[in-house]
C-alpha cells in the first residue's frame, strides 16, 4: 500500500485549475508589490516637499538671527547695524523668494515688483514686533514682562521666533542686581550676563524647563546653540536653559 500513486496526468481539467490558481496568486503578489512600491514613492515625495517646505519657512529666520548674531561677533559695528544688516540680508532672501514665485506662477511687471515689497515690508514688520511686544504667557510675571526691552535686540529677535515656533516657552528671569543672588542665596556672579552690560542691554535670559516635554527642552538648547548663541541647561534656584549673547571679539 505504501508504494500506492495516483496518476492525475489523465484529468488536464484539475491541472488547468491549479496553474490558474497559481498565475492568479502570482499576479495578486505582484499587484501588492507594485501598490507598495508606489505608495512608498508617494510618501517619499510628499516627505521630500514637506522637509523642502519647512526649509523654506526656516531659512528667513536663520539668515535673519544668525546672521546678526555673526556680525555683532565678527565685526565692530555693533549692535543696531548688525540687526539692520541681518533684516537686509533677509529682505534680499524674502525678494529671492517672492521672485521665484512670482516666476513659477506666471506672475510679471508690477504685481512681482509688489510682492517683493511685501515681502520686505513683512520682514521690518516682523522685527519692529519682536522688538517691542511679548505676549504675558510667555513671560513668569508682568515686571519681566516690563523688562523685555532690556534684553539685547538680537536676543529679543530670537526668543520671539523661539515662542514663534513653540508658543508655550516661558522666559522665567532677564536682568539681575547683585541684591538678587544675596536673595536667592546664590554667590554673586560678576561676569554674569544677566547684568546690564556695556551695551546698556541684558545679554542674558533664563526659559522655563520644568513641565515641559524634555525633547522640546533640548530642541530650544539646541536651536539657540544653531542661531549663534550660548544655551546651558543648569541648576541654579530651579532647573532652566540659561540663554546669553556673548560680548563681541
Amino acid at each position: 500500500m505504501s508504494g500506492l500513486r495516483i496518476d492525475y496526468s489523465g484529468l488536464p481539467g484539475l491541472r488547468e485549475d491549479a496553474d490558474v490558481r497559481t498565475a492568479r496568486r502570482k499576479l495578486r503578489r505582484r499587484t501588492r508589490q507594485r501598490y507598495v512600491a508606489y505608495a512608498r514613492g508617494v510618501a517619499w515625495a510628499l516627505f521630500r516637499r514637506a522637509a523642502f517646505l519647512a526649509c523654506l519657512a526656516v531659512l528667513p529666520f536663520f539668515v535673519l538671527i544668525r546672521g546678526g548674531t555673526f556680525a555683532y561677533h565678527r565685526t565692530a559695528i555693533g549692535t543696531w547695524p548688525a540687526l539692520l544688516l541681518s533684516v537686509m540680508a533677509t529682505v534680499l532672501l524674502l525678494g529671492v523668494y517672492a521672485w521665484r514665485a512670482g516666476r513659477r506662477l506666471g506672475i510679471r511687471g508690477n504685481l512681482r515688483a509688489l510682492a517683493i515689497r511685501v515681502g520686505a515690508g513683512l520682514a521690518f514688520v516682523y522685527v519692529g514686533y519682536a522688538l517691542v511686544y511679548v505676549a504675558s504667557v510667555n513671560v513668569k510675571s508682568d515686571d519681566l514682562r516690563m523688562e523685555y526691552a532690556s534684553i539685547h535686540p538680537l536676543l529679543r529677535v530670537a526668543s520671539s521666533a523661539l515662542i514663534l515656533a513653540d508658543p508655550g516657552v516661558v522666559i522665567t528671569d532677564v536682568g539681575r542686581t547683585p541684591e538678587d543672588y544675596w536673595l536667592m542665596g546664590l554667590p554673586e556672579n560678576e561676569a554674569s550676563l544677566h547684568f546690564e552690560q556695556a551695551t546698556g542691554y541684558v545679554h542674558a535670559l533664563d526659559l522655563r524647563t520644568v513641565g515641559r516635554p524634555e525633547w522640546r527642552n533640548r530642541l530650544a538648547e539646541l536651536a539657540f546653540w544653531a542661531l549663534g548663541f550660548h544655551s546651558l541647561r543648569h541648576v541654579g534656584t530651579a532647573d532652566h536653559l540659561h540663554v546669553s549673547l556673548r560680548l563681541p571679539e
